[in-house]
C-alpha cells in the first residue's frame, strides 16, 4: 500500500510515516517508480509504535523495543529477552509515578472546585465522591 493509504487507516501523518522510516521504526519497499510501498503489517506496526508513543517512550527507546515485539498479537517476540524486560520494568515504574502526580493534581483541582463551586457564605463543601 502507499504512503497515503497507510496514514489514512492508521491516522498517523505521512509526515510522522517518513520519521518512522528515518528513525528505524518503519520499513518500505520502493516502487520502480521511487514510492513507498508498504505490507499489510505495517498497520499494525504504526499502531504499536503509537501506543508506545502514547505511553511516553522516546523513538530511540521503541526502535529497540520494537524488534522484541510481535505486531500481529501484541504480546512477546521469540526474540523478547531480559533487556526488554529491564526497559518496559523502567518504563512503567515512570508512568506509575506519571499517574501518581496526576491523580494528586486532580485532588487539588477537585477540592478547588469543590470550594469555588459552594454557595456564597456557606464555605467549603462536603467533597463529591470519586
Amino acid at each position: 500500500m502507499r504512503i497515503g493509504e497507510l496514514a489514512r487507516r492508521t491516522g498517523v501523518s505521512e509526515r510522522s510515516l517518513r520519521y518512522y522510516e528515518q528513525e528505524g521504526l518503519l520499513t518500505a519497499e520502493r516502487t520502480p517508480g521511487g514510492h513507498r510501498d508498504y505490507t499489510e503489517p505495517a498497520v499494525a506496526r504504526v499502531r504499536r509504535i503509537q501506543e508506545l508513543y502514547a505511553a511516553g517512550l522516546c523513538s530511540s527507546k521503541i526502535v529497540r523495543l520494537l524488534p522484541c515485539m510481535s505486531d500481529s498479537d501484541g504480546g512477546p517476540a521469540e526474540t523478547a529477552d531480559e533487556f526488554l524486560v529491564s526497559e518496559l520494568t523502567a518504563e512503567r515504574a515512570r508512568i506509575d509515578r506519571v499517574i501518581e502526580d496526576l491523580r494528586r493534581s486532580r485532588s487539588l483541582l477537585d477540592a478547588i472546585i469543590d470550594t469555588a463551586a459552594a454557595p456564597p457564605g456557606r464555605g467549603h463543601r462536603t467533597p463529591r465522591p470519586r
